[in-house]
């Protein structure tokens, strides 16, 4: 007969399950948190992208503003193309005494941010004379920048609309 000491311990086939479905269910339910912040860090990724041109658009247009350098009237001071801002334009600086340091290239971007939420480089431009809700670039000129995804942010905000 056997007694209480021999019969074998470990876990039994009950337990383990139990065990696994409490794993299961605790896993699942940690899968919607970790897309919220994969959104989230899209989310900050998009509105460090949209200062930073926008920043260098602003900045373009005050030097335009300053008639530091020469552009065509018909863009109203603002960059004819985002290429632009990372090519750069050449300024004139008329306190330098040397004539090579006069005409400096001024660069206002390394290059153009990735847009997170479509992962490309193509962003939706407005031109200065374009309708603000506008869908259609007028391409006169870069006036503003936005994101061409359509989903919502998670304030409930189109991402196009910030």
């Amino acid at each position: 007969m056997m007694s209480r000491d021999d019969r074998a311990h470990g876990f039994t086939l009950v337990e383990m399950i139990i065990t696994l479905s409490l794993l299961a269910v605790l896993a699942l339910s940690a899968l919607p948190l970790g897309k919220m912040a994969v959104k989230r860090e899209n989310e900050i990724e998009l509105q460090r992208a949209l200062r930073l041109v926008r920043e260098a658009i602003d900045a373009w247009k005050k030097l335009a503003d300053e008639k530091k350098f020469e552009f065509d009237e018909d863009t109203e001071g603002y960059p004819p193309t985002l290429e632009d801002l990372v090519k750069g334009v050449e300024v004139q600086d008329k306190s330098a005494t040397d004539k090579a340091a006069r005409k400096r290239v001024v660069k206002f971007l390394r290059r153009i941010p990735k847009d997170p939420m479509t992962n490309s480089f193509d962003w939706g431009l407005r031109s200065y004379q374009d309708d603000p809700d506008s869908d259609v670039w007028g391409e006169e000129n870069v006036y503003d920048v936005y994101t061409k995804s359509q989903a919502l942010a998670l304030d409930g905000t189109r991402y196009r609309d910030w």
